[in-house]
């Protein structure tokens, strides 16, 4: 059972968010378990006060399993993305941003991927995290929510 307004509350208390991997590749995918989440979650960034950002990684993440498959569709959908959602910022792997992710890495033993998301969610200014990664909930400093959170309509645990 999805709970869109765990969610909308979340989006309610941010301009600027940061948005993981799994969210986009759930939307992208048309996910059914996550449909109602990303929906709402994509649905509010076409606002013209909602922004968000993203890691270029986002998008080597996302084109993992299309070239995997050989899936040329998919492959150009992943590309598209960075078209699509006008006010979502792609931010590039910047040595201060690297810094910063080695921080998050040593002091709350995130994976790499996961550090790097932080650490650009946090120097692209977002107040908020959209991830559904339990792990990154551990960052002090940037609310996290957890989409499985939101779709068991859980507080979740790590």
């Amino acid at each position: 059972m999805t709970s869109p307004v765990r969610l909308a509350e979340f989006l309610a208390r941010h301009r600027r968010i940061g948005i993981d991997t799994a969210p986009l590749i759930y939307h992208l995918e048309g996910d059914p378990k996550y449909s109602a989440a990303t929906t709402l979650l994509f649905s509010w960034l076409r606002k013209p006060r909602a922004t968000a950002v993203t890691s270029t990684l986002t998008l080597t993440e996302l084109l993992v399993q299309p070239y995997r498959l050989k899936d040329r569709r998919r492959v150009a959908l992943a590309f598209a993305a960075s078209a699509l959602f006008k006010h979502l910022e792609w931010m590039p792997l910047t040595l201060s941003i690297a810094d910063r992710a080695a921080q998050l890495r040593a002091e709350y033993r995130l994976r790499t991927p996961d550090a790097i998301q932080v650490a650009t969610a946090i120097a692209g200014e977002a107040t908020g995290l959209v991830t559904n990664d339990f792990g990154m909930r551990r960052v002090e400093g940037i609310e996290v929510l957890v989409l499985d959170d939101v779709v068991a309509g859980t507080a979740g645990t790590d």
